[in-house]
């Protein structure tokens, strides 16, 4: 495979890698954290101390107690007498224990009838989905009558069934939950697939992997991005009735987690990216130093001094005194001899 061919085929899979990181975010949060009824029970039960959720809960029962009790007594005493009682009693009982254990049932109640509903397939005619409040409405009224409010012991505690889900929607939001457990699962391994094959794939794979962390923190603060402009467009749209501040705090215990999330990934991309380019320095200046091991080889010939040839040893002159016409050498002279 060409250098050039390899080079595309890496991004290709780097890009759909990037892509990925915030959509696979997404739907494993939705997946593993919002369809778990103790995870979701567990992150919504500090709104129970949450004061603008108690005093929206206070006005929503207390209006509701109040329009029983109308039907029974005058109104200019309703609205005189008995109204400021009922929203005072309501509201010290969400300051109780007893309020917290309603408020944790509550929402356990309904988040398992709403997946009762997603889940179970078997049945052919879409139905609504339904809470029944009335233990929450008897111990209300059971504070009432501690504290003696005229006309307490007379508020009806029946089994009403609040519509949670209309059914005309039932149906749909399976499809949508079928999808969702899928991709939570899928959307995740598929970006990390892509962006190992990326970096393998790649001619040079220190500049993949910093393509890839840098890709992965933009992707993480474009989901951040997305939270804020999903909250400010989710406020923008509720009826007047709903408290705002209420249905804030609930959006930001909803998506807590998925905020952690995504600045967990915009830290990682720039540590990764950031470690991957010191590295990278630090072995440039390596193969620059003179006398490393990694310095580049130079051709044959190039860089090498050439040694110095030695000098061939000059003749000896010859002698001044010497015949230049005698061909014959000196005879050496002959060493006397001795007599016996």
């Amino acid at each position: 495979m060409s250098r050039r061919l390899r080079s595309g085929l890496a991004a290709v899979l780097i890009t759909l890698s990037c892509l990925l990181v915030p959509f696979g975010a997404l739907a494993a949060w939705a997946a593993y954290g919002l369809a778990d009824t103790g995870r979701y029970v567990t992150t919504m039960a500090p709104l129970a101390a949450d004061p603008d959720v108690r005093d929206a809960i206070a006005q929503t029962v207390g209006d509701g107690i109040t329009q029983e009790i109308g039907h029974q007594m005058d109104a200019s005493v309703l609205r005189g007498t008995v109204a400021p009682f009922v929203h005072d009693a309501v509201r010290s009982f969400t300051q109780t224990a007893a309020f917290r254990t309603a408020w944790d049932e509550g929402n356990r109640v309904a988040h398992d009838a709403l997946l009762r509903a997603l889940r179970d397939e078997r049945d052919a005619h879409d139905r609504p989905v339904t809470v029944d409040l009335a233990p929450v409405t008897a111990q209300v009224k059971a504070r009432l009558a501690e504290d003696h409010v005229p006309l307490a012991t007379r508020i009806p505690v029946e089994h009403t069934e609040v519509a949670l889900l209309p059914a005309q929607q039932v149906g749909r939001l399976r499809k949508g939950y079928n999808v969702l457990e899928v991709a939570g699962f899928w959307l995740p391994v598929s970006a990390v697939a892509f962006a190992v094959a990326g970096i393998a794939l790649a001619v040079h794979r220190r500049r993949a992997l910093t393509a890839t962390a840098l890709g992965t923190a933009l992707g993480g603060a474009l989901l951040a991005l997305a939270l804020a402009v999903g909250r400010s467009l989710t406020l923008a749209d509720l009826p007047d009735e709903v408290s705002q501040p209420a249905a804030g705090a609930v959006y930001d215990a909803l998506t807590a987690t998925l905020r952690t999330t995504s600045w967990l990934l915009v830290a990682l991309g720039l540590t990764v990216a950031a470690l991957t380019w010191l590295s990278r320095r630090r072995a440039a200046r390596g193969r620059a130093r003179p006398g490393s091991r990694l310095a580049p080889r130079l051709p044959l010939g190039l860089g090498r001094r050439k040694r110095a040839e030695p000098a061939t040893p000059a003749a000896e002159p010859a002698p001044a005194d010497a015949a230049t016409d005698d061909p014959t050498p000196p005879q050496a002279p002959q060493p006397p001899r001795v007599r016996a």
